[in-house]
Formats: structure tokens, C-alpha cells, sequence
């Protein structure tokens, strides 16, 4: 494993340990300002409506929902300054005093390195409800 599969590796980890803990400073940190993000049913959106959409959700601390999820790396290609991931994960919200919703889905991310570092800068995400 080469230094920047390893570091594309610790910054997914560091995105499902930061959206455990409801950190949306870290995880906004992973992505680049330009980024796109893609899902099922929705027009692409930006960095800016990804991080508006997530304080709506975790609105009122004590209403904040439960994050869990694992993924599962199944393919990582480093070319060059620009990387790609496929991977699958699940997640579950669990809502105070609500049922667990569960999901689950195939990604494809595409990172970019700059100034050192790698960022998320498009995400593909077919992630429906689980069942």
C-alpha cells in the first residue's frame, strides 16, 4: 500500500469516526470547497447544501439522531494528484426514541490531492434504504 492509498484510507475512516461523534467541522474539512455530490432522485448539490443539509439534521442537540456505518473498500486507485474509490457502506440513524433506519449502497468517490493533502471532491452515492 503506498503513503497515499494509506491516506485516502485514514480520511474515509476519519469521515465514519467524525460522523459518529456529530463532528461536522471534520468531516466538512475532508471535502473540497468545489466539491459535488451526487445521489438518487436529486439534482447534484454542493459542499455548501451538503453541510446545510447536515446542521438541519442534527438541529437541536438533544434531537440529533444516532450515526452508525461500516464500509467496505473494494477498489482505490491513486493516478497521480487524483484518486478514485468504490466502496460500499452501511448506515443507520437512530432518532431519540425513534426506529433505526437502515441503509445501505454501492459509492464512487473521486478525491483530489492538493497542498499535501487529499479532499472529496465528487461523490456518486446509491445509497437506498436497506432491507
Amino acid at each position: 500500500m503506498t503513503e497515499d492509498e494509506r491516506a485516502i484510507r485514514e480520511l474515509v475512516d476519519n469521515w465514519f469516526v467524525s460522523s459518529r461523534r456529530g463532528d461536522l467541522a471534520t468531516v466538512l474539512d475532508l471535502i473540497a470547497d468545489d466539491a459535488i455530490f451526487m445521489v438518487a432522485g436529486k439534482p447534484p448539490f454542493d459542499k455548501a447544501a451538503f453541510a446545510a443539509a447536515s446542521r438541519d439534521a442534527n438541529a437541536g442537540s438533544g434531537n440529533a439522531p444516532k450515526i452508525d456505518g461500516r464500509y467496505r473498500i473494494d477498489e482505490l486507485r491513486v493516478l497521480g494528484d487524483w484518486a478514485y474509490m468504490r466502496n460500499f457502506i452501511e448506515i443507520e440513524a437512530t432518532p431519540p426514541g425513534g426506529e433505526t433506519i437502515r441503509r445501505s449502497g454501492h459509492t464512487l468517490t473521486i478525491f483530489r490531492k492538493a497542498e499535501g493533502r487529499w479532499q472529496l471532491v465528487r461523490d456518486a452515492n446509491l445509497v437506498t434504504l436497506a432491507h
